[in-house]
């Protein structure tokens, strides 16, 4: 793991140029393809996904070790053929873990945080789930078992093969010619995160299209259909962490009122999306029926609350990289404290961004929780002696935030109340 966090503090300051770089270019070429809560909502999303990882918070049900013990009938030996065979089976792996979580109800659950950005950018590429707490989809990996690949190139392979699907999320990009016939493109993963009837499920492979091609799941790009982004229930809201976790709130809301025993049983492994009818009836949710009509989630946001997002997500991600930059020098207790009290200070910014009335509060109670985090004697002899900079960092950070929280909880709530 701690390869693994050194690894990310470079290529998470690599994501974030990129995203700038993208940013200007949509303004020169008068193409804009983001907006600055949405983006701001992405990049916290990709944090939360970060934390998860290095918090080890998954529960690894089969792993690829175990099957490579059991299934194994080759010894591949470690030469540039097994990195070949093994990358193959890493993008035929995620082609199939990708159509499950689009398939089934249940396992939406921890996609439908990459898929609910309303806008198709670079910054919407780093939604990536906290809700995939389980470990299975080494199941999809039999077939590299089997040719006997090692466990050890795997491991080094995945990352790759998880960042190679960065570069095409992009609106900037057209049709590549010949590329399009088996590499998965900017114009392919337009479709697949397209709404539009003609274009939902399409194109579910990671880095070769010809999975989608021979599966038939391929759909191209369609120049009298333009893709409208987002999901078919909006999700509504800027937090990533409600995000993560509101379809399988839906799931567990629908089975405890449904009359029908089989439906409480079956309901979450049945096709995406699907309610019971007398759940449907009792409680009808909003969806969108037609992608021409839908309107994107825009709560109103002046100079002020902006300020506030980006002060709070620039504080958060310097935490985040200090703790990747420091990662040897943390316990797992002092791992897990920290992390979480960077989770709370996600949750309580992006809820901020919602403009919900309670989280006002909430930040009150979160940037105090976050002082008393580093003053509290075991902390801040740790902190101190350990990793002074942070120590530093965190009090700064806090004080100040609990300043701009009296600023904005003065202007906003008192609007927000009066709105009301």
């Amino acid at each position: 793991m701690e390869v693994y966090a050194n690894v990310l503090l470079w290529v998470v300051p690599m994501f974030i140029i990129l995203i700038v770089i993208e940013i200007v270019y949509g303004h020169i070429k008068k193409k804009q393809t983001h907006t600055f809560m949405d983006t701001l909502s992405s990049l916290s999303s990709g944090m939360t996904n970060i934390l998860k990882d290095i918090l080890g918070l998954v529960v690894v049900i089969i792993s690829y070790p175990y099957l490579l013990s059991k299934l194994s009938v080759y010894n591949m030996e470690n030469n540039v053929l097994v990195y070949i065979v093994a990358f193959i089976c890493l993008d035929f792996s995620g082609y199939w873990t990708h159509r499950l979580n689009h398939k089934i109800n249940l396992f939406w659950n921890q996609h439908i945080i990459h898929h609910s950005s309303e806008e198709f950018n670079l910054a919407c590429a780093l939604r990536q789930s906290f809700s995939d707490l389980l470990g299975y989809t080494a199941l999809f990996l039999i077939p590299a078992a089997v040719l006997g690949v090692p466990s050890d190139v795997i491991t080094l392979l995945a990352p790759v093969h998880l960042f190679g699907q960065f570069w095409y999320h992009t609106q900037h990009i057209g049709k590549l010619g010949f590329l399009e016939y088996f590499l998965v493109t900017p114009s392919q993963h337009r479709v697949h995160h397209a709404i539009n009837p003609i274009y939902i499920d399409k194109n579910l492979a990671p880095i070769f299209c010809i999975w989608d091609r021979w599966f038939g799941t391929f759909q191209e790009e369609l120049e009298d259909v333009p893709p409208v982004y987002g999901v078919l229930k909006p999700v509504r809201t800027w937090n990533p962490l409600i995000i993560n976790f509101q379809h399988l709130w839906g799931l567990i809301f629908d089975a405890w009122h449904t009359r029908s025993i089989k439906e409480k049983l079956t309901l979450w492994w049945k096709p995406t999306g699907y309610r019971p009818e007398d759940v449907k009836k009792r409680f009808p949710r909003n969806t969108i029926t037609s992608a021409d009509k839908m309107e994107k989630y825009n709560p109103e946001s002046g100079g002020l609350l902006k300020s506030w997002a980006m002060f709070q997500w620039l504080g958060t991600t310097l935490m985040l990289l200090l703790l990747l930059a420091n990662y040897s020098s943390f316990g797992n207790l002092q791992t897990l404290l920290f992390g979480g009290v960077i989770l709370l200070s996600i949750f309580g910014y992006t809820s901020v961004m919602d403009r919900q009335t309670w989280a006002f509060s909430f930040e009150l109670v979160r940037n105090l929780i976050g002082l008393l985090f580093f003053i509290i004697p075991s902390q801040f002899e740790f902190y101190l002696s350990t990793i002074p900079w942070l120590f530093y960092f965190g009090l700064a950070y806090f004080s100040l935030s609990l300043l701009g929280w009296s600023i904005i909880d003065k202007r906003l709530k008192i609007k927000l109340l009066n709105e009301g």
